[in-house]
């Protein structure tokens, strides 16, 4: 079973792996199917590993949008007819870097 430092690298990394194809631009993500499911694809990860992080992290860490993260997940895999590439790219571009800089923190 993975630890919170593990699941905390999870998300690390996905974050990681959206950058790659984001620094393209929205132009790029907007037209290019393949970059779209990469970027949603990592953005479960993110919500998944999210949701396996333990209650006692997440309270020791309340500044991290766990609930977001998670719904962001829940949304995408059960909801996917209400994916707004729009709002993805504003995930990514908005709320990312901050994640990012707050999942460095606990690792």
């Amino acid at each position: 079973m993975r630890d919170d430092r593990e699941r905390s690298q999870d998300i690390l990394d996905a974050i990681n792996q959206i950058e790659k194809y984001a620094v393209q631009g929205k132009d790029r993500f907007m037209e290019d199917e393949l970059i779209q499911t990469w970027i949603v694809h990592h953005l479960m990860i993110i919500g998944e590993a999210s949701s396996r992080i333990s209650k006692e992290t997440q309270a020791k860490y309340p500044n991290i949008p766990w609930v977001g993260t998670i719904d962001v997940r829940n949304i995408i895999a059960h909801e996917y007819f209400r994916v707004d590439l729009n709002i993805i790219w504003l995930i990514v571009k908005d709320d990312l870097p901050d994640l990012k800089k707050k999942i460095e923190t606990i690792l």
